[in-house]
């Protein structure tokens, strides 16, 4: 709900009706569910072609996950996951196609064209793949990708284009993405510990990441009750120190939900345990008067898995609040930022009914979402 010239506009109400995740720890949510519960993580230090000794959540295997080689390794996986929602499903011209990923096909700079690793192309190739009629969307804004390209999704569905979406984020582990984290010098020496007073950098990983977008109550899991997308600005690669953009993703989020933050029972934080990004989405947290609620950041399970990393964590979320139970943080310890946060130590039961999950990123971005057990 939004008032604007005194006139109230009245949202469409937007759910998500099914999701799916694979990831170095398990090749559907489940598994995933369950490698979380035994606190195990995917991060495992190898050799990345001129790179020795790196910290990184990658599939152990990646030859051995290519059935159809007439596809890109990504590719491959995002059938793995989209498949399981599909059934059932009947695709028309108002069903949409929303596809989330910062690199993409990058590996296919190898040995192809420049054109064929192209993120629209690996959109129409799925599309294809998938039967879709409608022209594929590709949503790439640094690392809120994931969680933008569901409030896309919403928007689509709101403004009557679409009926239904399916939002797919997927990307990979590559010498030459982790080169770039490394000339930042923002890249952990060992498995990174998320708003730890020891965190010394990012761990990165690989995933793929998939749900289904509805404007149908009937068998969803959760309803987006708001979100909130603002860019600071603030540097091409640092986040404000203020949280600025953060914080007013947030209430944005808030505003269009018409709640309070005493509703929100947990926070899905972006948490890449470099000494910025940690502190500040402490400090935005602190600003918004949310530093009580409590607090994890899923990358020392998984990595930052970049343009995956905003949905795959939604789905993680989704999960947790049927589950009602809250994951710990792994590899935090005691709290290194300047304001106070509750980070979650212990894995445990809980009373899950509405979460917040923010996302942050390169050039000053910030995505927030809160979403509610339906």
């Amino acid at each position: 709900m939004e008032e604007e010239g005194g006139v109230i506009i009245v949202f469409k109400p937007v759910y998500i009706s099914s999701v799916n995740c694979v990831t170095p720890l398990g090749m559907d949510l489940d598994s995933n569910w369950s490698a979380l519960m035994r606190s195990e993580s995917a991060i495992r230090t190898v050799d990345i072609g001129m790179l020795k000794s790196v910290p990184v959540a990658r599939f152990a295997d990646p030859l051995a996950l290519m059935k159809d080689l007439s596809l890109s390794f990504l590719e491959n996986l995002s059938l793995q996951v989209v498949v399981p929602l599909l059934k059932d499903k009947t695709i028309t011209e108002r069903t949409g196609f929303v596809l989330s990923t910062t690199k993409g096909n990058i590996d296919k700079l190898r040995s192809t064209s420049a054109q064929e690793a192209q993120l629209g192309r690996m959109g129409e190739v799925l599309a294809d793949r998938f039967g879709f009629t409608a022209k594929p969307i590709v949503v790439s804004h640094a690392c809120v990708s994931g969680l933008l390209a569901v409030s896309v999704a919403k928007r689509l569905i709101q403004m009557g284009q679409y009926d239904e979406v399916l939002v797919l984020a997927a990307d990979q582990v590559s010498e030459f993405v982790l080169s770039g984290f490394q000339s930042f010098q923002a890249m952990s020496s060992g498995p990174c510990r998320p708003f730890d007073v020891e965190r010394d950098g990012v761990t990165l990983g690989e995933a793929v990441a998939a749900a289904w977008v509805t404007g149908q109550r009937a068998g969803s899991l959760v309803q987006v009750l708001g979100e909130g997308a603002i860019n600071d600005a603030n540097h091409i690669s640092g986040p404000s120190r203020t949280g600025e953009g953060l914080v007013r993703s947030v209430a944005a989020a808030f505003k269009e939900a018409d709640i309070t933050g005493d509703r929100i029972d947990f926070i899905s934080a972006h948490g890449t345990a470099t000494l910025y990004n940690d502190e500040m989405e402490a400090i935005a947290f602190d600003r918004i008067g949310l530093s009580g609620v409590p607090t994890h950041s899923l990358k020392g399970y998984y990595g930052h898995t970049l343009g995956a990393s905003g949905l795959l964590e939604l789905v993680i979320s989704i999960k947790s609040m049927y589950e009602n139970r809250l994951v710990a943080t792994k590899g935090f310890a005691n709290l290194g930022t300047s304001k106070y946060l509750h980070v979650i130590q212990d894995t445990a039961s809980a009373a899950l009914n509405c979460c917040l999950k923010t996302a942050s990123g390169f050039g000053g971005s910030n995505t927030a979402m809160i979403i509610k057990k339906v």
